[in-house]
C-alpha cells in the first residue's frame, strides 16, 4: 500500500501483503493481512514500528518516498514480534544516527533477534513518560500481555491519536476494504484472546485518554464511532458472549454423528434459536473459536475414538482452553459403536475452563440416530434453552 496522510502531520506508510496465506503460520488469511507504520513529522521526525522483513523493500520505498529525503530521528517500537520488528535492523542501518525507543522489556528481544551495535541510541521508556517531537508529544502507556510483555502503545496528544500496537487490529489487506468487523473479532479471539485481563487494564488507561484517532498495526485506521470499537473490546475481553445463540461443532468419522448435529441444528431452530454449524474436520477452527465466543451457547458433537474423543474435536476444544473459553452454556452429543465415551471425555477438559454450565443430560448414539435419539435430544433442547 503506498503512503498515504492520516493528519497533516502523521503518514501511514505500511505495506499490505497479499501472498501471506497463513498469518503465525496458522491463521487462514485469504484476504491477506496489512503491517502498519506511520510517520510522525515535527521538529523531530517519528516512525512508529516497522513491518515484517518480507514487506521490507516496499516498506523501505514507501518510507524514503515520505522522508523525501529527511533521516528519522526516532523510531518508536511498540511491539517486537517479527511482523512488525522485522525490518528494525534494515532501518538502523540506513539511518545510524536514529534513536530507537523502547521499554526495559524491548531491548533484551531486541538483541535476541538482531545483532547490532545500539550503543548510544536507546531511548529506555517507562509507564507515562513523554517524548517531544516539536508540537507533537508521544505519551508511553504500557500494555504488557497484550500480547507479549514489552508491548507497548502511544498517544500523541495534540492530534489524539493512539498508535494502539496489536489493539484494534485486524486480518485482511487494506486494499480490500472489508468492514472492521469482518476479521476484527477473529483476529482478537485467536490472537489476544488469552489476555482478556491485561486488554481490561489498557482499557481502563485509555479511558482517561481523549482519543479522537486509533492506529493499530493491523487493519484500517479508526476515525469515527470509536465507542463501537471500545465497546466490542470490553466485550470480547471481559469473556461476554457477544449476542445470543448456538453454535453447533461436531467431529464425525462416517457422517452418523453430523447427522446427528444437523437434527439438533434444526430442533433448535424450530424454538427460535440462531444456530451456527461447524464441521471440524473441514472448518477453518480460528473461525469456529471465533464462532464459539461470539455466541452464548454450544453444543459439541462427537465421536468416540480411541477410547477417547475424535481428534479434531479434541483439537477444538484446546484451542477453546488455551483461549479461556467461558461463561457459557455447553450440550453434549456423543457416539460409539461398543464404547461411547466422547461425552465424558469432552466433559473432563470442559470443567478445566471457568463458569461453563454444562447439561446435565446427554445424547449418546450407537453407531446411527434410532427413534429414541430424537426423544433424547428433544429432552436435551429443553434443558438447554431452559
Amino acid at each position: 500500500m503506498a503512503e498515504m496522510k492520516i493528519t497533516d502531520s502523521i503518514c501511514y506508510v505500511g505495506v499490505d501483503d497479499l501472498t501471506i496465506d497463513l498469518f503465525e503460520s496458522q491463521y487462514r488469511v485469504p484476504n491477506g493481512v496489512s503491517y502498519n507504520s506511520y510517520v510522525i513529522f515535527d521538529e523531530k521526525t517519528a516512525v512508529m514500528d516497522t513491518v515484517d522483513s518480507r514487506a521490507a523493500v516496499q516498506w523501505m520505498e514507501n518510507l524514503e518516498k515520505a522522508l523525501d529525503g529527511k533521516a528519522p530521528d526516532y523510531l518508536v517500537v511498540s511491539h517486537m514480534e517479527p511482523d512488525h520488528a522485522g525490518s528494525i535492523q534494515v532501518l538502523a542501518e540506513k539511518y545510524p544516527e536514529m534513536k530507537l525507543v523502547g521499554n526495559a522489556k524491548t531491548f533484551p528481544m531486541m538483541s535476541q533477534f538482531f545483532d547490532m551495535d545500539l550503543e548510544g541510541r536507546k531511548v529506555l521508556v517507562k509507564e507515562g513518560d513523554t517524548l517531544n517531537l516539536g508540537s507533537h508529544t508521544l505519551h508511553f502507556v504500557m500494555a504488557p500481555m497484550v500480547h507479549w510483555p514489552e508491548v507497548m502503545v502511544s498517544y500523541e496528544d495534540s492530534e489524539k491519536v493512539l498508535f494502539s500496537a496489536d489493539g484494534f487490529g485486524t486480518f485482511g489487506a487494506l486494499v480490500k476494504n472489508e468492514e472492521w468487523i469482518a476479521e476484527a473479532r477473529r483476529y482478537y479471539m485467536n490472537i489476544v484472546g488469552k489476555y482478556g485481563m491485561p486488554v481490561q487494564t489498557l482499557l481502563k488507561k485509555a479511558a482517561a485518554l481523549d482519543i479522537a484517532m486509533i492506529c493499530p498495526l493491523h487493519g484500517p485506521v479508526l476515525k469515527e464511532n470509536l465507542g463501537y470499537y471500545l465497546e466490542k473490546y470490553d466485550i470480547w475481553s471481559s469473556y461476554r458472549p457477544e449476542e445470543k445463540g448456538t453454535v453447533v461443532a461436531y467431529a464425525s468419522i462416517h457422517g452418523n454423528t453430523a447427522k446427528a448435529a444437523g437434527r439438533l441444528a434444526e430442533l433448535l431452530e424450530a424454538e427460535g434459536e440462531k444456530v451456527t454449524v461447524f464441521d471440524l474436520s473441514r472448518c477453518d477452527m480460528s473461525e469456529a473459536v471465533e464462532a464459539a465466543f461470539q455466541y452464548d451457547k454450544m453444543v459439541l458433537a462427537a465421536a468416540t475414538y480411541d477410547g477417547g474423543i475424535f481428534p479434531p474435536m479434541e483439537d477444538f476444544l484446546h484451542h477453546l482452553k488455551s483461549k479461556t473459553y467461558q461463561n457459557r452454556r455447553v450440550a453434549l452429543v456423543e457416539n460409539g459403536s461398543w464404547g461411547p465415551l466422547a461425552a465424558k471425555a469432552m466433559r473432563a477438559i470442559l470443567e478445566g475452563m471457568k463458569n461453563l454450565a454444562i447439561c446435565e443430560k446427554v445424547v449418546t448414539i450407537k453407531s446411527a440416530m434410532k427413534p429414541e435419539t430424537e426423544e433424547q435430544m428433544k429432552a436435551l433442547v429443553e434443558e438447554f434453552l431452559q
